[in-house]
Formats: C-alpha cells, structure tokens, sequence
C-alpha cells in the first residue's frame, strides 16, 4: 500500500478514470460511485450516494474472485478457495487495492469527513472501491472488469498464501490454547465509537481472566479477529 500519494480532492471522475485507464463512457456514473453518503447529507443537489452501487460491486466481486481462483489453483479444496477468496475480498485488502490507484483523491466527502480523514479510511476505500466495480460493470461489462480486478489479484493472493493470512486467527489461537490445556478463549468489547455508520469497536481476548491482545475494527467481529491476531503476534504462534 502507498501512502505517499497526494491527495487531491478536486480530481474529477475524467481525471481518475483516465489516469487509471479505466473504459468508462458515462462519467455520472462514475461520478455516483465515488460519491460518499457524507456528501450527499452537505450537498442537496447531488442525486442519489454510491451505496446501491456497492452492493452490486461487491458481487461482482464475489463472483470474479471465485471464478479466478478456481482457474487458477485446480488443486485447492473448496475449503481453501473459500477462505482464500474471504481474504481478497475483505476490508482491508479492497482498502489497498483502492490506495494503489489513489482512489481517495477522487471521492466525494463531506467536508467532515474530509477533516476526518475519510480518504484514507479503510471501510470507506473499500466501500467506495466495490462502488467503483459496480459502476465499472454496469457502464463496460464484466471483461472490463476482469482486465481491471485480475492483476491485482495475481499479485495479491500470493502475498496473502505465503503470510497465510487467510487463516481465521481466532481458530488459530483456540487451536493453540487447546494445546496448552487451557480454558477456551473469550472475547470482550471494552469500547464502542463513533457514529452509528463508522462504529469502531475494541475488543479484548482473554484466557483464564489474562488478556492476551486487543483489537479494533469496525464490527464486533473484525475487532475479535484483531485481537486474535495480535495475541498471535505476541506469542509468536505459526499460522
């Protein structure tokens, strides 16, 4: 992930389609998709904000990445394309996809969240990168949209096999606390902020009352798995 890139907030969607040699013809539709709902609550006159178009990308996505992996690893069990696919589709890998093309130059913010620092936020580049798909399918087609999603995946599905990071952490973890002899592991929420569309939870892992990690996301669920991986980190447990 690059986070040098500069941000310009007054790129137009010509400029960002152009500059990542996208085939888009109707600019208001890549307009819509980098729209963020936060705009749309400042600016009246704006039409309509990119969550429709996000829903559609993310099974456009789904369905290019499953496709993909069963073309390309015919020896692996639906178990390991499952999990693999999980992996490249989940919020923090469609957030670097989304910094390497800048795409949070381009996005309509309202000015909060631009103070907030909405361009480099995870959940909102990956919203905004499966609203990019959605719009990219609807205005090109699917092959459009391979050309554009399977190169990132190539270089990405090997990075995450060798760190293994399509592993579950916190099976990871019950796996080593049960070979220690301990209790079953259990997890907390300690902390819940921000607006009810950006929550950001935190989360404890303990073993028999010791805390072992703590993570944050922005579900129960991501946080839990956070601090799984960090209590793996800690202990320096093989995935």
């Amino acid at each position: 992930m690059n986070e040098n890139f500069p941000i310009d907030p007054e790129e137009t969607p010509q400029q960002f389609a152009k500059r990542n040699n996208l085939p888009f013809t109707d600019y208001l539709l890549l307009s819509r998709a980098l729209t963020h709902r936060s705009f749309l609550n400042e600016n009246p006159d704006a039409l309509e904000d990119n969550e429709r178009l996000e829903f559609l990308g993310d099974a456009v996505l789904d369905f290019i990445v499953a496709a993909w992996l069963y073309n390309h690893f015919p020896e692996l069990k639906e178990g390991d394309l499952t999990r693999l696919r999980s992996a490249l589709v989940r919020t923090e890998q469609l957030a670097e996809f989304g910094m390497e093309i800048n795409l949070g130059a381009a996005i309509h913010l309202g000015v909060g969240e631009v103070h907030g620092g909405g361009r480099r936020r995870k959940a909102l580049l990956c919203g905004t990168f499966e609203a990019l798909v959605g719009a990219l399918y609807l205005d090109a087609g699917l092959n459009a949209v391979k050309e554009f999603i399977e190169p990132k995946l190539e270089r990405a599905v090997y990075k995450i096999m060798s760190s293994r990071a399509d592993q579950d952490p916190k099976s990871v973890f019950q796996e080593w606390v049960q070979s220690k002899g301990f209790g079953p592991p259990s997890y907390h929420t300690i902390s819940e902020q921000g607006p009810d569309h950006e929550k950001v939870f935190e989360v404890e892992v303990l073993v028999n009352g010791k805390t072992y990690g703590r993570g944050r996301g922005h579900t129960k669920q991501a946080a839990a798995k956070a601090a799984a991986r960090e209590a793996i980190a800690s202990l320096d447990i093989t995935l």
